[in-house]
C-alpha cells in the first residue's frame, strides 16, 4: 500500500495501522512488513517504520490476521536478540507470527547503519547459523553454540513461543547453490522473486536439495513475488518491457 503521498509521520502511522485492521475485517490472511530502515531501492527521507516495532504494535489492534516480515535482514540484528524479539511476539500476538528471514541484500542500507556487509557465501552462512541458534532457542532450556560466526553459552529464551511446535519459518532469498540448501533443512516456506521461469527452475532446485539433506520436499510451501505492470493496452505493457524496480539481477 503506497503511504509517501502523506507528508505527516504520525499521520502516515495512523493510516498503516487502519490499513491493517481494514485488512483484517476484509479477511486478509496475513500482513507482510519489510525489514527496511529507509526506502528501497534508493533510499528518499521519508518515514519508514521499524519492521518489529510495527508488527507487535499491529498485533494489539488485530486479533486474528497472521503477522509477517517480507523478509527480515539477518545482518541487523543478533540471532539471540532474534529469538527473544520472534518469541515476544508470537506471544503477545496470541501465536500469529510468521517468522521471515534472509541473508540480506542492501549494502547501501548497511553501509548506512553501520553493519558489516560480507560476501555473499559469508551471508548466507551466517544466515544457516541463525535459523540453527532461534530454533534451539525457541525449544530448549538452554542453547550453547559454537558456530564460525555466532557463539552463544547457555543462552535462554522466556517466553517460548505460543505456536507448537513452533512458528513457521519463512526463507527469503534465490541463491541457488547455499541459500535452497538452507532452505532445504530448515524452512517451512520458502518466497522466491523473478520470473515465472525463474521460480520453475529454483523450485526444481530446491527439490534436489531436499532430496539430498533427506527432507520431503512437500513440506515447503512455495510463494512468489512477482512485480506487476499495469497498463491501460497490451501494446503499453510491451513497452514496458523486462523493467524492474528493483534492477536486474536483485544482488
Amino acid at each position: 500500500m503506497e503511504l509517501s503521498s502523506i507528508a505527516d509521520d504520525q499521520a502516515k502511522w495512523a493510516k498503516a495501522v487502519d490499513i491493517a485492521v481494514r485488512a483484517e475485517h476484509l479477511g486478509f490472511d496475513s500482513i507482510w512488513v519489510y525489514d527496511h530502515f529507509h526506502n528501497v531501492p534508493k533510499p528518499a527521507h521519508e518515514a519508514v517504520f521499524e519492521c518489529w516495532t510495527t508488527i507487535a504494535a499491529i498485533s494489539q489492534r488485530t486479533s486474528r490476521i497472521r503477522l509477517g516480515q517480507m523478509v527480515g535482514c539477518n545482518l541487523y540484528r543478533e540471532p539471540s536478540m532474534l529469538a527473544k524479539i520472534t518469541s515476544t511476539v508470537d506471544v503477545i500476538s496470541g501465536g500469529r507470527l510468521d517468522w521471515g528471514i534472509g541473508a540480506g541484500w542492501y549494502e547501501n542500507e548497511c553501509r548506512g547503519y553501520g553493519y558489516p556487509f560480507p560476501l555473499p557465501k559469508e551471508r548466507i552462512a551466517m544466515l544457516r547459523e541463525c535459523v540453527e541458534i532461534v530454533k534451539s532457542m525457541w525449544s530448549e532450556k538452554e542453547t550453547t553454540y559454537h558456530g564460525k560466526y555466532y557463539t552463544l553459552d547457555r543462552g535462554n529464551c522466556d517466553p517460548k513461543p505460543v505456536q507448537k511446535p513452533r512458528p513457521p519459518i519463512w526463507i527469503g532469498g534465490g541463491g541457488e547453490q547455499l541459500t535452497l540448501r538452507v532452505v532445504a533443512r530448515h524452512a517451512d516456506y520458502a518466497n522466491f522473486g523473478g520470473t515465472i521461469d525463474d521460480f520453475k527452475r529454483k523450485r526444481e532446485i530446491l527439490a534436489q536439495h531436499c532430496k539430498e539433506v533427506g527432507r520431503d520436499f512437500d513440506e515447503i510451501g512455495l510463494t512468489w513475488s512477482p512485480e506487476i505492470f499495469i497498463r491501460e493496452t497490451e501494446a503499453e505493457v510491451q513497452k514496458a518491457g523486462s523493467r524492474s524496480l528493483w534492477g536486474h539481477p536483485l544482488e
